[in-house]
């Protein structure tokens, strides 16, 4: 969370996708200066790594091969560039990212969610190059999610400060071996059908949903926010997560598909450890067969088609009413380059080459399992019918149609998803929280972050 989704996407964390974000404090911490987040130097060309050696400086996230991938093939077609990357744990980075920023600025960070980095003048404005590389042409949606107005005060609009190594979107995994011993023999196209599986599985003796929700980063927002899509419409939601104001999470669709979301848990629908079991535990539990449905991200995919080949779906989480469009979380997996960055014009070079070269659009397809950043006639790679990057690739385009992508519940803030979301969803399971209660809260935190921030 990563999915960026984290983050098309935390990987939330997206995921956490969309990656999720647990940071930090609305004051610039450090004992650096940054300096305030003016556009690169007017840029009459596209600026290139040169021949000279260099050394980028990285800090991204572990756990997920997609970055570091993508660096090798970078220095195989430029040797001039070598890499020095420091790994940690999103939940580490998210809280680590200010200081970070402020005092030993990465030339290319994985980014959590970024309204107080901006604020706080930590990370570059990519306008200048937005312009050199023709990235203000790209489909706008690609983008908007990376955009701030000056000063910080909302999101969605405005300059470019980060980019996407691709876009993730979240959705259902499931295990087809498993699915065929409820008798399900096509994905749902109801939340009824849904419920009804699950209530199968259940019978059957099966886990319906392997999820996690221990730790820092609480892995029921993804069901939770895959219900509130079902629900009701996605623009409430992201005019919420990009701090438009009066936006409120408290609403009547969202306390529906909290409710649900609780139901699930009272029927045991979950692991019973679910407050204690991490994300790397859920992957392995669910490709080791416990678990027929899992809440997760596309940046698995191209993982479950090597280790579970054949035997793995994927959909889109289905309407609450029969026939109603499709929404998901659908986010870049958001790397920024820090204010004073060293060598931020060959960062910069990096990010465009992610989302033109083919080899590296092929790289973000088989490794990330996701669509790359970039031109809409971009070339993509052949993917075989019959894996499930086929079917979240497919997702994409029907989400793409529906209008239907939202960013992660976790980045409404630096601290939603740390400080709010993950608690509260803790003792929902728990039985110490209800569905009013926990938006309630959350909304309260929010309105807390939000003015303090």
């Amino acid at each position: 969370m990563s999915r960026r989704v984290h983050s098309r996407r935390s990987r939330v964390a997206m995921v956490v996708i969309l990656g999720g974000s647990l940071a930090a404090a609305c004051a610039a911490p450090g004992s650096g200066t940054a300096q305030p987040t003016a556009a690169a130097s007017s840029l009459s060309a596209a600026p290139t790594c040169g021949t000279a050696p260099v050394t980028l400086k990285g800090y991204f996230e572990t756990g997920f091969p997609l970055p570091k991938a993508l660096t090798a093939e970078f220095t195989k077609q430029h040797p001039n560039v070598t890499w020095d990357i420091r790994e940690d744990q999103f939940a580490v980075i998210t809280q680590n990212a200010p200081r970070v920023l402020a005092d030993d600025p990465p030339d290319l960070m994985r980014l959590p969610q970024v309204s107080e980095l901006v604020k706080n003048n930590l990370l570059k404005n990519l306008d200048e190059y937005a312009k050199v590389y023709g990235w203000d042409k790209w489909p706008a949606s690609q983008l908007e999610q990376m955009r701030m107005a000056p000063g910080g005060a909302v999101r969605g609009e405005g300059s470019l400060h980060a980019m996407g190594l691709n876009f993730s979107m979240t959705g259902v995994f499931y295990n087809k071996k498993l699915a065929e011993r409820i008798g399900m023999t096509d994905p749902p196209e109801t939340l009824a059908d849904l419920d009804a599986a699950l209530a199968k599985a259940k019978d059957a003796g099966l886990v319906p949903i392997a999820q996690f929700n221990g730790g820092a980063t609480g892995g029921l927002a993804f069901p939770l926010q895959d219900l509130m899509a079902s629900y009701g419409p996605p623009a409430p939601i992201n005019e919420w997560i990009f701090q438009k104001p009066g936006a409120t999470i408290d609403t009547p669709a969202n306390l529906q598909a909290t409710q649900h979301l609780e139901k699930w848990v009272k029927a045991g629908y979950f692991w019973k450890d679910v407050n204690a079991v991490d994300y790397a535990t859920m992957m392995s539990r669910f490709i080791g067969g416990d678990g027929l449905f899992m809440f997760n991200g596309d940046w698995e995919s191209g993982n479950l088609d090597k280790k579970m080949a054949g035997d793995i779906g994927f959909f889109l989480m289905p309407p609450a009413q029969a026939g109603g469009k499709r929404a998901t979380m659908s986010a870049p997996l958001a790397f920024g380059i820090g204010a004073n960055a060293k060598n931020a014009d060959c960062a910069a070079a990096f990010l465009d080459w992610v989302a033109t070269d083919t080899q590296a659009r092929t790289i973000g397809v088989q490794v990330g399992g996701s669509h790359p950043m970039g031109p809409a006639d971009g070339p993509m790679p052949p993917v075989a019918e019959d894996s499930v990057t086929a079917s979240t690739l497919a997702a994409g385009a029907r989400i793409a149609q529906d209008n239907g992508a939202m960013d992660f519940i976790a980045n409404a803030t630096g601290a939603i998803y740390a400080k709010s979301w993950t608690p509260n969803l803790q003792k929902l399971v728990a039985g110490e929280q209800t569905p009013e209660g926990l938006l309630k809260s959350v909304q309260a935190d929010y309105q807390s972050q939000v003015k303090g921030g």
